[in-house]
């Protein structure tokens, strides 16, 4: 299948061809694991899991790394100044550095789970990776691209690197500073960004290291070139990420690594655009608040239906989130869910019949191959459901292949509504069940929520349909 997609680089569609045949590399910028991923976030690292599954049912080997940050970014992206969201979180949570980073790294991966998301080949801390990091800062100095600026750190000078920007078409002049401090007036250009930071001399950092230069921390930029590098070689296929991180995160990484490896060192840039708020601005956790999926789950929402809301738009438009959407998303998947259940209900599914198969499958397969493109894809798995030319067992089979490419799990909630509806509930449970209903409607969501957790003490799941929510037992 051809597979086509937009190269931020270029700034055009191009033809996918992998530097070795047969195989793809790519890697992801992952959370900074300070506090919960907000659902803006996992827009990205569904466009990161949609890449993954069109490449492996396009019969490619995938290799694909995915890093945590739990080391020393700042709280402002636009600059990477202000003050480590590391320390920050451990402040506000009042636990260490160290139990921070494990924390929400395990909710990350809780989370991650209940998107579906399927895990990369690779997933590196980089605080496991520190003797790379200062090897590359230590290759950089000796090429002669960085200067020292006493008691602050190893900075990168952006003017060295004649394609700088190259990336988003900005240049010296179009990319803010990118060093990981509040700007510093002894930068020799408002671009330069910090490679390796000294620690302070009134205070211990939680997290601190010995180098060349002194004990300090890496900056946030040199910590994906150095993994990369390790883990993929010098050169890839794929480097993915929110649109927010091309301007400067992605810029500082080029310039850091092609010095070393030589350009192109990925050969294409996909971004996801982002997820926005009714009121315009983009999702963030800046103002302390935000939607994690946790509170999609606490509202009722089945995270395939918001897996399945990302997938009505496309990762390079804007998509605007409100609970209205969610709710008609919800009920969109739904309805698809139903009709699989009755596929699986089938008593007499027949046989499958290859060229049908062939025929839907190409189809849908074509149409996330070029360039992603879900939304399309969705109005091709309607029309399936809707050809009564096409017999149920070819239906099902089609429906396992499309799970594999989207991820939205429609034969895994099928079968939970299967089961729901064959499970005698206890009278005490429901009893709780209805309390839950009225709690909702009356929108007490904390109340709802007690309920909810009460229910799952003992032994039951709740299941938000349209129709109402319901119980399944847990296995």
């Amino acid at each position: 299948m051809k597979i086509r997609l937009f190269n931020t680089m270029s700034r055009k569609l191009e033809d996918f061809v992998p530097l070795t045949p047969g195989q793809v590399g790519f890697y992801s910028c992952g959370p900074t694991v300070y506090h919960h991923a907000h659902i803006g976030n996992f827009r990205t690292f569904v466009l990161t899991d949609l890449l993954k599954r069109m490449f492996i049912e396009n019969g490619y080997n995938v290799r694909n790394v995915m890093n945590i940050t739990d080391v020393g970014h700042l709280t402002n992206d636009e600059d990477d100044s202000g003050e480590d969201k590391m320390e920050k979180g451990a402040a506000r949570d009042n636990k260490s550095v160290w139990d921070i980073a494990k924390f929400y790294t395990d909710e990350f991966l809780r989370d991650s789970d209940d998107m579906n998301l399927l895990p990369p080949t690779e997933r590196p801390r980089a605080t496991d990776y520190i003797d790379e990091q200062i090897a590359l800062v230590q290759k950089l100095v000796d090429l002669g691209y960085t200067y020292e600026i006493p008691g602050d750190g190893i900075y990168y000078d952006t003017s060295k690197f004649a394609a700088y920007g190259a990336l988003t078409g900005g240049g010296l002049s179009g990319n803010r500073a990118g060093a990981r401090v509040e700007f510093n007036e002894q930068k020799r250009n408002p671009t330069d960004f910090a490679l390796w930071k000294f620690s302070p001399t009134d205070k211990k950092r939680q997290m601190e290291w010995d180098s060349p230069w002194g004990i300090g921390f890496p900056g946030w930029h040199i910590e994906c070139s150095a993994m990369s590098m390790a883990l993929l070689g010098a050169h890839f296929d794929i480097h993915t990420g929110g649109i927010d991180l091309s301007r400067v995160h992605h810029a500082n990484e080029i310039a850091q690594s092609e010095p070393i490896t030589g350009a192109p060192w990925v050969k294409y840039w996909v971004h996801s655009e982002f997820l926005m708020d009714k009121s315009g601005g983009k999702m963030s956790k800046s103002d302390g608040e935000f939607l994690s999926l946790s509170v999609l789950k606490d509202h009722g929402f089945d995270p395939m239906a918001y897996r399945y809301m990302l997938s009505l738009g496309h990762y390079q438009s804007q998509l605007t989130f409100s609970w209205e959407a969610l709710e008609s998303a919800a009920n969109g998947y739904k309805n698809i869910v139903r009709r699989v259940a009755e596929l699986l209900d089938d008593k007499n599914p027949g046989t499958v019949d290859d060229a049908a198969y062939s025929a839907w499958h190409d189809r849908i397969l074509g149409l996330v191959s070029d360039n992603l493109k879900t939304a399309e894809a969705l109005v091709a798995i309607h029309e399936l459901n809707k050809d009564t030319s096409v017999n149920v067992a070819t239906k099902i089979a089609l429906f396992e292949f499309i799970d594999r490419l989207l991820g939205l799990q429609f034969i895994n909630r099928a079968n939970d509504l299967r089961r729901l509806e064959t499970t005698d509930v206890p009278a005490d449970v429901m009893a709780l069940l209805d309390a839950r209903i009225a709690a909702k409607a009356a929108k007490d969501w904390a109340r709802a929520d007690e309920i909810r957790g009460q229910i799952d003490a003992m032994g039951w799941n709740v299941v938000d349909t349209k129709d109402g929510a319901k119980l399944v037992k847990k296995s």
